[in-house]
């Protein structure tokens, strides 16, 4: 079964931030939408998160919402988490909206043990080894150093397609 892993950076970088219902942020859930169908008609059925706050979060709930559609109910969701607890300093909404996902994900892995940089790393690079594409939101600004950023070039030196979404414009580009 062919797997796609999604990742992208927190919210914080894009110009809307956490606004979700601006205009951009709205743009880059129909974004995240149109491709998760394109990615399902070369034949994806199952799509990983790592349940970070944020694009994670978001596509998650766009998956779960088009799995109630006949025509898709075969999708399948995965989380991979980066290590036990790591939403423990998440608003109540957010860490529910987490709770929504695992209650209704095909499966999950927590890939950590600790609460460091390097559980992050191994989580980015577990979803990418267990995935046959990669969809990132991301800028594409190698000159700021980023998990999405690393990601995307382990991705591609693997030689995964990488499909990328500009988090503030909504431009689409890559390889599937």
């Amino acid at each position: 079964m062919k797997t796609c892993a999604v990742i992208g950076h927190r919210p914080t970088r894009f110009k809307f931030k956490y606004q979700e219902n601006n205009t951009g942020c709205k743009r880059l859930k129909k974004r995240l939408h149109d491709q998760f169908v394109l990615l399902y008609e070369q034949g994806v059925r199952r799509f990983m998160i790592g349940g970070s706050l944020g694009v994670d979060i978001w596509s998650g709930e766009i998956l779960l919402k088009l799995k109630e559609q006949p025509e898709y109910s075969d999708i399948e969701l995965v989380l991979a988490l980066p290590h036990p607890g790591h939403d423990a300093r998440w608003d109540q909404r957010s860490k529910a909206r987490l709770a929504f996902l695992l209650a209704h994900c095909a499966e999950h892995t927590v890939v950590g043990t600790k609460a460091d940089v390097e559980s992050y790393y191994k989580r980015n690079r577990y979803m990418v080894d267990h995935s046959d594409y990669l969809l990132a939101v991301y800028d594409n600004d190698r000159t700021v150093r980023s998990g999405t950023g690393q990601t995307v070039q382990y991705a591609e030196k693997l030689g995964r397609p990488v499909v990328l979404i500009h988090p503030d414009t909504g431009v689409v580009s890559g390889n599937i």
